[in-house]
C-alpha cells in the first residue's frame, strides 16, 4: 500500500532513524565492529565483487564510506553507480540484518577533507603509500613506499591524497531482519516507488 506523498519523506527518515538506534544497541551490545558493512557493486561487464567497509556516517542523506578513487571498488563505482550494503550483528537480540541499496555519488572534497583529518597519522600516510587494489610485488615495496611518505610529510600535516576520498550512498530500499528462534524471523521492508517510499512485511 503506498502512502500519501506529505507521508513518503517521513517513511524514509522512520528508516534512516531505525538504522541509527541499531547500531547504537550494536555498539551497546558490545560488537567488535558495529559500523562494519559488506559492501557489493557491480563492474561493467556485469562481474559483482563484496568487501567489508566501515560506515563513518549516517544522516538524512544517506550512508557515507571513504577508499582510495584508484581502488578496484572505485573503478566499479564509476561504471556503475549504485550499490548495496549488509549490517549483521550477531551479539544484538537474537541476530540483526539489514540491508541497504541505492545510488552512490563522491562526496564535495570538503567533507573528504574534514574527514581525512580525523584519521590517525599512520592511516592518512598509509592512503598516500598504498597502491590499493594494484599488485604488490612483495611486502617490503609498501614498507619502503611507507617510509618515503613519512619522510616526505615530517613535521607537517598529511594532506588528503587527490586519489582519495569518501563516497554517499543515497539509499532507495532499507530492508531490516529481525531473527527469531526456528526460522520465524521477521523481515520490515521500505522502498522508493515512483518517488514515493512505501514499507511492508515480507515472509522471512
Amino acid at each position: 500500500m503506498k502512502t500519501e506523498p506529505d507521508d513518503t519523506r517521513s517513511l524514509y527518515l522512520e528508516a534512516i532513524e531505525t538504522l541509527t538506534r541499531l547500531l547504537a544497541e550494536a555498539s551497546a551490545a558490545a560488537d567488535p565492529e558495529p559500523t562494519a558493512m559488506n559492501l557489493a557493486t557491480v563492474a561493467a561487464d556485469g562481474r559483482v565483487s563484496s568487501r567489508i567497509v566501515l560506515l563513518k556516517q549516517l544522516d538524512d542523506d544517506g550512508l557515507q564510506f571513504f577508499t582510495n578513487y584508484e581502488s578496484a571498488k572505485a573503478g566499479q563505482l564509476d561504471a556503475h553507480a549504485q550499490a548495496a550494503v549488509s549490517f549483521h550483528w550477531k551479539t544484538l537480540r537474537d541476530q540483526v540484518q539489514v540491508r541497504v541499496e541505492g545510488q552512490v555519488e563522491k562526496l564535495d572534497a570538503a567533507l573528504s577533507d574534514a574527514y581525512f583529518a580525523t584519521r590517525p597519522r599512520l592511516s592518512q600516510i598509509g592512503a598516500w603509500a598504498s597502491l590499493q587494489s594494484q599488485e604488490l610485488p612483495g611486502r617490503e615495496v609498501f614498507d619502503a613506499r611507507v617510509a618515503e611518505f613519512e619522510q616526505r610529510f615530517a613535521g607537517v600535516e598529511v594532506p588528503r591524497p587527490p586519489h582519495w576520498g569518501g563516497y554517499r550512498l543515497r539509499p532507495d530500499l532499507f530492508e531490516f531482519w529481525y531473527g527469531a528462534q526456528f526460522r520465524l524471523h521477521e523481515r520490515q521492508r521500505y522502498e522508493l516507488h515512483d518517488d514515493v517510499w512505501i514499507r511492508h512485511l515480507l515472509f522471512p
